[in-house]
């Protein structure tokens, strides 16, 4: 388990891992980013509490950092991924162990049920939940057990992982589709069972969502610079959206202008239908039942999932253009990754 700045979320988190009831001994590997919330000093109490729980040191914030060194520093055969804005519903470690011992698969995954504590954070969870918000991956929302392009958290045999060679250090966000990616490559089945259930935080707040949400959209571009279409085609849609957008505007000043006239202006309309297309699909999720139940649920709703879209979609044309270089998600804590997913 990753931390940065979690004090709110840690000890509940903790607790659902160590009341995984499985047959055999259990430790629970925390690595410590430098926070500045009391995060640092709850992880060093809940230790002294339980010695199944290890520290170890994250000096570099980074994901794939904390977590190589979590791996690094565990004795166990199989890892369980964990994060501290997540929580392992009852007998989800059991049922995981299980699935693995059964699929023969490399690693193992199931749902990411995003819930929310305030009326804006609820709204991020509706959209994380629906196939419009994030496009369909199994995790998502699947009902279907079966392989999978990637896993939420993640299972993994120790061995495999061992072999493939753990996480991917110069990768900041997207690190675990490249390590399934990697695991698949090796031969290796990535399995979703949707009765593995994990309970997801998002993020509270409007900026900080968009700054996810752009940050995760620039790494994704350079997953596509690495790897081309090995990724998926549902990553290209909210790129293809930002440019439709950006064309619609174009068109609709030139037509405003004056610049354009007879059938070419007769024409730029067809430039403004997917993103008209766009706005009604969007429009219809939020006053729908996926929008919540009050007027004000539907409205964050309404906000939340083009700024997911938007912000997700102009990061990865930045990353596609330009590499994602040092761009980290400052979601959590200003100039420093976060080790959320």
């Amino acid at each position: 388990m990753p931390v940065l700045n979690e004090r709110d979320y840690l000890r509940r988190a903790v607790e659902t891992v160590l009341r995984q009831e499985v047959d055999g001994p259990v430790e629970l590997v925390i690595a410590l980013g430098p926070s500045s919330d009391g995060t640092t000093e709850l992880a060093r109490e809940l230790a002294a509490e339980d010695d199944r729980i290890v520290l170890v040191d994250n000096p570099a914030a980074d994901i794939p950092v904390g977590l190589n060194a979590a791996i690094r520093a565990s004795t166990m055969p199989t890892i369980v991924r964990v994060d501290a804005h997540s929580e392992l519903a009852p007998g989800y470690t059991a049922r995981a162990l299980a699935t693995l011992a059964r699929t023969g698969a490399g690693n193992v995954g199931g749902i990411m049920r995003a819930d929310g504590r305030t009326p804006f954070q609820r709204a991020v969870a509706r959209a994380y939940n629906s196939r419009v918000g994030l496009g369909g991956g199994a995790y998502h929302g699947g009902d279907r057990e079966g392989e999978a392009e990637s896993a939420y958290l993640g299972v993994i045999r120790r061995a495999v992982l061992e072999e493939v060679g753990l996480f991917d250090e110069s990768i900041r966000r997207g690190e675990d589709w490249e390590l399934n990616l990697r695991i698949r490559s090796a031969g290796y089945r990535v399995w979703f069972d949707p009765a593995l259930s994990v309970t997801y935080w998002p993020r509270e707040s409007w900026p900080r969502l968009a700054r996810q949400f752009f940050a995760t959209g620039t790494w994704r571009g350079e997953l596509v610079r690495r790897y081309g279409l090995r990724n998926s085609l549902r990553f290209f849609a909210p790129p293809a959206l930002v440019l439709a957008v950006v064309l619609s505007i174009v068109a609709g000043v030139l037509q405003l202008t004056g610049t354009l006239t007879g059938a070419w202006a007769t024409l730029a309309w067809v430039v403004h239908a997917p993103v008209l297309a766009y706005v009604l699909l969007v429009l219809a999720v939020a006053m729908g039942p996926g929008g919540g139940t009050g007027l004000r649920d539907k409205l964050w709703t309404l906000a939340v999932l083009p700024t997911m879209h938007l912000s997700w979609g102009a990061g990865f044309l930045v990353g596609v253009a330009h590499g994602a270089q040092d761009t980290v998600d400052t979601s959590r804590l200003d100039g420093r990754n976060t080790p959320l997913p």
